[in-house]
């Protein structure tokens, strides 16, 4: 059945929505500006208060979840199921593991690049898999495990062009990109702990998504906006790349931002595009499918990997190709995308097809965080 163009609309809102998301927050660390107190220019490197922006995008899906139930319940037959009361404290323990890992992945953006982090976070199928199998009682059918493996080949092909490029460019130090392919790794663990807690504590309530992401993004948004206040005086070392060396300087962003003004720019872009892109994939979703959403998500790590080339953030090398192509068999294994392809054969089981399903629903109807 061909797709109406709405539908087309929301894919394209989702493709675009989402490369910006990545790209922009790239974008604002390729700056650099001097900051307080007339110190040497530096780039901005500053990924805590990127994640705040991030909590502020996803608390503004809050926000659009209350115009459209005020807007449906004016209508002759409201449509719009708000879902059951429950307890936002139920939120606190996700949106800590957002925060966490969101914040994880903005330092690591810093340190790699921006194809290799998009293709990276592919690695949470791997422990989203295994911790719903130890937490949740889940089975995993032959598929699925099969493309777990899979997917592990393609993020060790991914971590050896990344050593390749290390050592072959000056846009990254060989430390900084292992360092930051690691840091993006142990985000995907964190992530997947999120999931589990979001489907076994949250998700059987009843609650609206775009309900969930906008509590969870005002959670993130306020316990990290306090954090700041101490990390502006825990020092770091050679961790950090403000003049102070602390965890954040928050003052310094600011003066960066008033010496360069464009960094304002990309830092909207990344707050606007987080909170179209949840609510894009949301609907995606609902309207076309679960796999859609997937394809779609798969599809924006070209778009990002061809921008970050043509604009000279990063050179061409042919094992990214190899390692992404490994990655995107392993996630369509993973979400059943070849049930198609063998429906026909004897050997495609119901049950499959139903484990497959519900795997792929749980897994990509939760909302997608740029991110999170």
């Amino acid at each position: 059945m061909a797709w109406t163009k709405y539908q087309l609309l929301l894919a394209a809102m989702m493709l675009i929505t989402g490369s910006i998301n990545t790209l922009s927050a790239k974008w604002a660390d390729n700056f650099s500006a001097s900051g307080c107190h007339g110190s040497a220019s530096h780039t901005f490197s500053h990924p805590f208060l990127q994640a705040v922006g991030m909590f502020l995008g996803e608390f503004s899906c809050l926000a659009v979840f209350y115009i459209l139930l005020c807007h449906d319940r004016r209508a002759p037959e409201p449509k719009m199921n708000a879902g059951q009361p429950f307890n936002p404290l139920l939120f606190l323990p996700p949106a800590v593991c957002d925060m966490l890992a969101t914040s994880i992945m903005y330092v690591a953006l810093n340190m790699t690049s921006a194809s290799s982090f998009q293709m990276l976070r592919g690695a949470v199928i791997i422990f989203t898999g295994l911790l719903s199998v130890a937490f949740l009682n889940r089975r995993l059918v032959a598929s699925q495990w099969a493309g777990i493996l899979i997917t592990i080949l393609g993020l060790v092909v991914v971590g050896v062009a990344d050593f390749a490029s290390g050592q072959r460019d000056d846009t990254h130090k060989l430390n900084d990109v292992i360092t930051g392919d690691l840091l993006i790794i142990m985000a995907q663990i964190i992530a997947a702990v999120q999931m589990v807690l979001e489907e076994k504590f949250v998700y059987k309530h009843d609650v609206h998504p775009l309900r969930a992401v906008g509590t969870e993004g005002l959670f993130g948004f306020i316990i990290l906006t306090i954090l700041l206040i101490p990390m502006f005086y825990i020092p770091v070392g050679d961790f950090s790349n403000n003049p102070r060396r602390v965890l954040e300087d928050a003052l310094d962003a600011f003066c960066q931002i008033g010496n360069q003004p464009m960094i304002v720019l990309a830092l909207l872009g990344n707050i606007i595009s987080i909170a179209f892109f949840n609510f894009a994939g949301i609907s995606v979703t609902k309207e076309i499918s679960a796999t859609t959403r997937m394809v779609l998500d798969s599809l924006r790590t070209v778009v990002i990997w061809v921008v970050s080339l043509a604009v000279g953030w990063e050179q061409f090398h042919g094992l990214q190709v190899l390692g992404f192509i490994i990655l995107l068999a392993g996630t369509a294994l993973y979400n059943g995308l070849h049930r198609p392809l063998v429906a026909k054969l004897p050997c495609c089981t119901a049950e499959e097809s139903s484990s497959s399903s519900s795997e792929r629903s749980r897994l990509l109807g939760t909302g997608d965080k740029e991110e999170s």
